[in-house]
């Protein structure tokens, strides 16, 4: 006898959310994406379409998943993958407590390093796991989504694990368990430095990538958190070709040897750009505490100093005060003195 057809709830569903609910749904699985009243009318009205760069769009249409605004949809969930913004954890986890059956499984997709901790303490019934999206995905227009790079999705190893694994393999999400989920999620913190610093700049990751003052921003970045990370005793996984003590001199490398040593960096949608300019743009609040904040905050604690990482926090909280869209785009030279002129406190 096959096993029951698993529930799935999407909590949070922006842009990685409907990615991965919609990806879901467009295999045949049973999916409810819960998110802002605003983005849901949108695909009640219109469908959601899911883009990438290496087949046509695939639109599904109204009703295909379902949509919902309020934690009580999940009711039925056998998964929930969490994907609300870092600040909205605690919130979101207390409306889902009265909601969640038993035996229901937790995937928290999220930035940062505390979420899954987060979701644990507040819903102690449950089986939490913690994953990770390792590429970018943006709304391109209202009710499109759209992956801007390739990658494989990780989450905790765990047997609860094993159901969802299948489902997104199924549909066409690549994706492993990990038994090192933490080493994992802090070598994604470290690349996620850059979310800043492509915001600031205005322009697509790849053209931002490309030019070496912006890199040496996000060496300097690098340099600070790894040395936190070694006073803390955190050895990060790696992730792809270059171990993350190499990361900085890559980044330093001149233009031409750069687009050698880093082509697979550099294999980014041509229009691609991080969440953080996204938020930016749609005049939302960032993640900055939890990226480069998270940094200062080791590193405080590790009695080091992290200017760079510091300098970016304030800039983007500066850029968050402006009106939607509105922040200065910093070119590469000017952010680069911005950041090697940061003060020492």
């Amino acid at each position: 006898m096959s096993e029951p057809r698993p529930k799935f709830a999407v909590l949070g569903a922006g842009s990685i959310g409907c990615h991965l609910g919609g990806s879901l749904a467009a295999a045949g699985a049973d999916v409810t994406l819960i998110g802002r009243p605003a983005a849901m009318d949108v695909l009640r009205d219109k469908g959601l379409t899911l883009s990438d760069s290496l087949r046509p769009p695939r639109h599904l249409p109204p009703g295909r998943p379902a949509v919902a605004t309020t934690p009580d949809a999940a009711t039925e969930a056998d998964y929930v993958l969490v994907t609300v913004k870092t600040a909205a954890t605690e919130a979101a986890a207390r409306e889902l407590a009265a909601h969640l059956k038993p035996g229901a499984v937790v995937v928290s997709f999220q930035n940062g390093l505390h979420n899954a901790a987060t979701l644990r303490a507040a819903l102690p019934a449950a089986r939490v796991l913690a994953a990770m999206v390792p590429y970018n995905v943006l709304q391109s227009e209202p009710g499109t989504v759209h992956q801007g790079m390739p990658g494989t999705l990780m989450v905790e190893d765990a047997p609860e694990a094993a159901t969802l694994i299948r489902a997104c393999t199924a549909a066409g999400l690549a994706i492993e368990a990990r038994s090192d989920i933490a080493e994992v999620q802090h070598a994604k913190l470290l690349m996620n430095l850059n979310n800043a610093i492509n915001a600031l700049s205005g322009l697509p990751l790849r053209t931002q990538l490309a030019q070496r003052p912006y890199r040496l921003c996000l060496a300097m970045c690098h340099q600070e958190a790894l040395a936190a990370y070694r006073a803390a005793g955190i050895r990060p996984a790696r992730l792809g070709p270059t171990p993350a003590w190499l990361t900085p001199h890559v980044l330093r490398l001149p233009d031409a040897l750069f687009r050698t040593v880093a082509a697979s960096t550099l294999r980014i949608d041509a229009h691609a750009r991080s969440s953080m300019w996204e938020d930016l743009q749609r005049g939302r609040p960032t993640e900055i505490d939890t990226l480069q904040g998270e940094i200062v905050a080791l590193a405080a604690r590790h009695a080091l100093q992290a200017p760079a990482n510091s300098r970016l926090v304030t800039l983007v909280k500066e850029a968050e005060a402006a009106h939607a869209g509105a922040a200065k785009n910093w070119t590469a030279h000017e952010l680069l003195a911005e950041l090697q002129t940061a003060p020492r406190s």
